[in-house]
Order: C-alpha cells, then structure tokens, then sequence
C-alpha cells in the first residue's frame, strides 16, 4: 500500500508533485506540438554543405554517419541531442572544427539519402557570419584581420568597409549574384576574442 502523502519526507513530497504536474501537463504540451506547423521550429544547428533545409533534412537523413567519416577536416560530428529528431544526425561546430570547404566536397558526395545535395562551392549555404562590432578588437584599434586571412573565399565573402570594420558579404542580396559567405564557420573558429565570438555563424534553414 503506497505510503501515505503526509508521511513522506518534504523532498518526496516535491517529487510527487513534480511528478504529479508533469502527467497532468504532458497532453497539452503533446497536443500543442501536434497543432504547431512545421516552420515553427527554428533552424539551430550548422549543418554540413549541401543541408536540405531543416525540416527536409530531419526527414530524409539516414543518420548513417558517412559524412563525418568522409570529412579531411574532421568537421563534422554526429548529434548526441536527446531530441529524437535531432540525435544521430551531422552537425559542425565551428569552435571546435569549421568546415575548410574541402576540394573534395566530400561529405556531400557521399550522402547515401540525399539530405546534401552535391553544389558548388558558391552555391553552398550553410549559414551567414554575423559580426558583433562592440566585441570585434578592431574597434578597439587593434589591426585584427584573422576572420578575412583564414576565409576559404577571401575577400568575395568578407572583407574591411570603407571605415576599416569587417564587413560579412551576403551573396543573396541584391548585387552579390551568388557571391558572399556561404557560412563555412572558419572566420568564428579562428576569432580571437573570449569568451564570446565577435563573428558567429547564424544558421540556414
């Protein structure tokens, strides 16, 4: 016969009604991820070169893990995320490793599903680096240009504007005709200032 509630110690007490709350509360929160269209999940993760878009990706990924085994650079590792949707599939992670644009395009070439297409180089579109100019030392004065030496693309992708500030070339706007970053990752990798990142990718979807 289950002890009595009164009885318990507090720290079983809490657990009971944490318990209690989470069984009361899991169908709505079932019911609200069911009513949700799919766009509403928000692209966070960098996926390799030639990534369906995310929902696409997340359906059509074998999870079979050839295009980490295939990368020169060792770019890409396999989500260890307790979402299901999510876990098993590649991911870079620029801090740790950037993608180098490899001559090989390995990783896409590869892919038994699909979920990377092959594309040229400029066709790629991982993601956009976003600069944070209040972190970026040449702000400061100091004569940093890491993010524009270690760019696999050079100057068609980053480069310094008029008034000396790094400036992140979109090759979807208007003007660029395909030509800009492709979000590889090298330039966060490579940024010097800690703890955060005065140049980050922001994902594609």
């Amino acid at each position: 016969m289950p002890e009595p509630l009164d009885n318990l110690p507090p720290q079983d007490r809490r657990g009971f009604f944490a318990e209690s709350l989470r069984r009361l509360m899991r169908p709505l929160a079932d019911a609200i991820e069911k009513r949700l269209p799919e766009s509403f999940i928000a692209p966070v993760l960098l996926r390799p070169p030639g990534a369906l878009p995310e929902i696409e990706f997340l359906d059509t990924c074998h999870r079979c893990g050839r295009c980490a085994e295939s990368c020169p650079a060792d770019a890409i590792t396999l989500s260890v995320s307790i979402d299901d949707r999510v876990r098993g599939t590649p991911i870079v992670t620029p801090v740790r490793q950037a993608c180098v644009v490899c001559d090989e395009l390995a990783c896409m070439k590869v892919c038994p599903s699909g979920a990377l297409k092959l594309v040229d180089r400029f066709a790629i579109r991982m993601g956009l680096a976003r600069v944070d100019h209040a972190v970026c030392v040449r702000t400061s004065g100091q004569p940093c240009v890491e993010c524009l030496y270690k760019c696999p693309l050079g100057a068609t992708a980053i480069r310094l504007d008029k008034s000396g500030r790094v400036e992140v070339i979109d090759p979807d706007a208007a003007g660029n005709h395909g030509r800009g970053c492709i979000g590889c990752g090298i330039c966060e990798q490579y940024c010097p200032t800690t703890p955060s990142k005065a140049i980050v990718i922001i994902p594609s979807g």
